[in-house]
């Protein structure tokens, strides 16, 4: 589970047992916070009428993505602003999220077959004063600052000099589940911040929290600048993953990006940091031309971090046709048994200004690849647990969590 290059386990060769037959490899791609319209449930999250993938294209006056449009992502219920095609060259539907909340362990555990029963809890008024003290005391701080939600860029912008004056870190949270510190890489030190989110991970787990996130920013007052030093500190995972059973299958697992940390290492057999979606997609690629069997498990944080929480409509947009350009590339690369999957986490609406969270949205599915069928319309799934069993069983195995497989839908006669 040490950051690097990627592995090459030769499965050809049968050298590590497994069968030469079925899949050879997927790419399970993640554009985080690329929603696809409201749920049923989305005004008891304050999330009625969001649509990231519609809005944001309504907004900017369109989307250049012809990769993805070729894939169907326009053919999926629900998508209004984005063309179809007649003839999609992959399979295509929607997942509804059936754990509650809205953030992104809730959606990644729930793609891996774990289905919460109740959500990560929040602190909208702030974490206990209990808990601050004796983070503070063990911690060894002076204190903290904020402690209650807030932007993570606002928030360095306006405590970001005292921060720097007192030695005190900036402690905040969201909607999500999350306890988030932000400190100057450079004069609090990126190491004693990660040590802070270690003690703070410790101490939260009574609380039952999602995350700790370590935010390190840099530069001056007035021209402050969070960096990809991000590291996020997950509560485990409270039960086996199709990660776990895919790996018990022999089938090894990469997570490129911010994988790694939200299942807390748990089922990752080997993790590549990223510095953004266009990083995330190079490492991919390599792993691509280098890999000979295995899950490639990506994030490309940048939609969420970057442009959704942001409500940067233009910068989204950018970015996603970006990343049709980027995934253009990769898809001419592939091999004759790869299965390429591409979905999302949550919603990130960028145009709704009354706040700065996720919003509750049905995340995209759409597969392509050697080893996929053309045109398959999987309709709206009951759940993003579908995309784990459907890579266990395109993997050989019997599929053990609460999705149901998809893959003798799309699997080539």
């Amino acid at each position: 589970m040490t950051p690097g290059s990627a592995p090459e386990p030769s499965r050809r060769s049968g050298s590590n047992g497994v069968s030469t037959r079925g899949l050879e490899r997927a790419f399970l791609i993640v554009l985080d916070s690329l929603g696809v319209g409201a749920l049923p449930d989305a005004a008891a999250y304050g999330d009625a009428g969001a649509h990231t993938l519609d809005h944001l294209v309504q907004s900017t006056g369109g989307l250049i993505a012809p990769n993805l449009i070729k894939l169907g992502l326009g053919n999926i219920t629900g998508v209004s602003n984005v063309p179809r095609t007649q003839s999609p060259r992959g399979a295509f539907g929607r997942m509804c999220e059936r754990s509650p909340g809205k953030d992104t362990s809730t959606g990644h555990w729930e793609l891996m077959g774990l289905v919460l029963e109740r959500q990560f809890p929040v602190f909208p008024q702030g974490f206990p004063q209990e808990f601050i003290e004796r983070f503070v005391q063990q911690a060894r701080l002076p204190g903290v600052l904020c402690n209650r939600p807030a932007s993570g860029t606002t928030v360095i912008e306006q405590l970001g000099a005292e921060h720097l004056a007192t030695g005190k870190p900036i402690v905040y949270t969201s909607a999500d589940s999350v306890f988030q510190i932000a400190a100057h890489e450079t004069e609090f030190g990126l190491e004693r911040l990660y040590e802070c989110c270690t003690i703070a991970r410790q101490q939260l787990d009574e609380y039952g929290v999602g995350r700790v996130i370590a935010r390190p920013f840099v530069g001056t007052p007035g021209k402050f600048k969070r960096t990809y030093n991000r590291r996020d500190y997950s509560l485990a995972p409270f039960g086996p993953t199709s990660l776990d059973r895919l790996v018990e299958q022999g089938v090894p697992t990469i997570g490129v990006g911010k994988i790694e940390d939200i299942f807390a290492g748990v089922g990752v057999q080997q993790s590549i940091h990223t510095e953004g979606n266009q990083d995330g997609m190079a490492k991919t690629r390599e792993l691509v031309r280098t890999l000979e069997h295995g899950l490639v498990f990506v994030n490309l944080v940048d939609f969420d971090m970057l442009y959704g929480h942001r409500r940067d409509a233009p910068g989204y947009r950018r970015a996603l046709e970006e990343f049709d350009r980027e995934l253009g590339a990769t898809l001419d690369e592939l091999g004759p048994r790869d299965l390429v999957l591409l979905t999302a986490d949550h919603g990130n609406d960028p145009t709704f200004t009354h706040n700065t969270d996720h919003t509750r949205e049905y995340v995209p599915i759409l597969a392509c690849g050697s080893a996929c069928r053309s045109g398959v319309d999987l309709g709206t799934r009951t759940s993003f647990a579908d995309v784990g069993a459907t890579l266990e069983e395109a993997f050989g195995g019997q599929p053990g969590g609460r999705g149901r497989s998809f893959w003798p839908e799309i699997v080539p006669a």
